[in-house]
């Protein structure tokens, strides 16, 4: 049986980062994939600059577009649209196939391991170490990292047996349309807010097709099917030449019972790190990958010492975000008068805002409620 001081399960931004920087301190670290890379991934593609700072080489060989300005339209006032632009791109367009494969390669320069083809069917739990029998065999690791998404099945195996986080659902599509449709529509990112009831619908451009997108944030039946064909007529969109559809859930909230079980630990979406506004994951993936290997690294592999900083790096700025995001998500998607009254007001304002949070200029306001209602009591006062 072979052994590894870390296996990682699943080769998304979240894991592969992590095998990326234990890779490059020389720990002895497998990824553990289902499939065979490369291959496709749901994912609107829209990596944000303040994720894509952050990342430690060049991503240029997997950019399919970069956009400087991001538009926002609201469909109650569908004249008014805000528009908020950056010297540096603010989103970055990729297909997940071709990025996570990327970091994946760079993790293996390092002498990381990857098993393709390998589905993990069950944890065994032994002292200080575990064994994880997959679909080809078994492996032993003295720590688990859950990078295999939403649905995680490592977190399942592993304790968390109750849903605490808030997941909301997403239809993406992945669509080919003509020639003069495409020149349209691609010379701009754009969200449109209330295109869906508590939600919104996106556009972003590749290099030769339409990523486009509707979620909604409140839970309970909605047919995004339904909204998804509203939004191509809002987009003007007629002569569809080939369209993809896929169905998913964003974690918009983290788990309330914990990061860390036994040897596992969760990272990206598995901890439900998505960002609550825009529900943009790959940032906060590839940042809690880099969270967990530099407390696997700074606790030189000592479980509890490691248990304690990744605890500690996610309460410094994280979860405290998260938190503040997720009140600005409930105000931000209840289209009711106040928050109308505010973005009619405001709605350029707030969207730079929103703009330099995800360039990373500006971490989430903590005291959103107090300023907004100090701004309405000025206005009618």
């Amino acid at each position: 049986m072979k052994h590894f001081e870390v296996a990682i399960i699943g080769s998304g931004p979240s894991g592969a980062s992590t095998a990326f920087y234990l890779g490059k301190e020389g720990i002895s670290t497998v990824i553990i994939e289902k499939e065979k890379l490369p291959r496709y991934k749901t994912c609107g593609g829209g990596f944000v600059h303040r994720g894509r700072k952050n990342m430690p080489f060049d991503i240029s060989e997997v950019i399919e577009r970069e956009f400087f300005t991001v538009d926002s339209y609201f469909i109650n006032n569908p004249n008014i649209c805000y528009k908020s632009s950056k010297d540096q791109p603010i989103v970055t367009m990729i297909m997940r196939d071709a990025f996570d494969n990327l970091i994946v390669e760079k993790a293996k320069e390092f002498g990381v391991t990857l098993l393709e083809n390998h589905k993990l069917l069950e944890v065994t739990f032994d002292g200080k170490s575990s064994i994880l029998n997959t679909s080809q065999g078994e492996i032993s690791a003295n720590f688990i990292i859950a990078a295999d998404g939403v649905l995680s099945p490592t977190a399942k195996m592993s304790g968390w047996s109750t849903e605490t986080r808030k997941l909301i659902p997403a239809m993406e599509y992945e669509v080919t349309v003509s020639e003069e449709d495409f020149e349209r529509l691609s010379k701009s990112v754009r969200f449109d807010i209330d295109a869906v009831p508590y939600g919104y619908a996106w556009c972003f451009p590749k290099k030769n097709h339409l990523s486009l997108g509707v979620l909604t944030t409140k839970k309970g039946k909605i047919n995004l099917k339904e909204y998804y064909k509203k939004y191509l007529q809002i987009l003007g969109i007629h002569n569809i030449i080939e369209e993809d559809a896929h169905g998913f859930q964003i974690p918009i909230s983290p788990r309330t019972d914990g990061f860390v079980k036994n040897n596992v630990f969760l990272i990206g979406d598995a901890a439900g790190f998505a960002e609550p506004i825009t529900a943009e994951g790959i940032s906060n993936a590839i940042l809690t990958g880099k969270y967990v290997a530099e407390a696997l690294i700074e606790s030189k592999l000592d479980f509890e010492l490691a248990k304690k900083i990744y605890e500690e790096k996610l309460k410094i700025k994280l979860l405290p975000e998260l938190k503040s995001g997720l009140l600005l998500s409930k105000f931000f998607y209840n289209n009711n008068p106040i928050r109308n009254y505010i973005l009619n007001n405001y709605g350029q304002h707030l969207n730079n805002i929103m703009v330099d949070i995800l360039h990373g200029d500006r971490p989430f306001p903590t005291n959103v409620r107090k300023k907004l209602a100090a701004k309405i009591k000025e206005k009618v006062f």
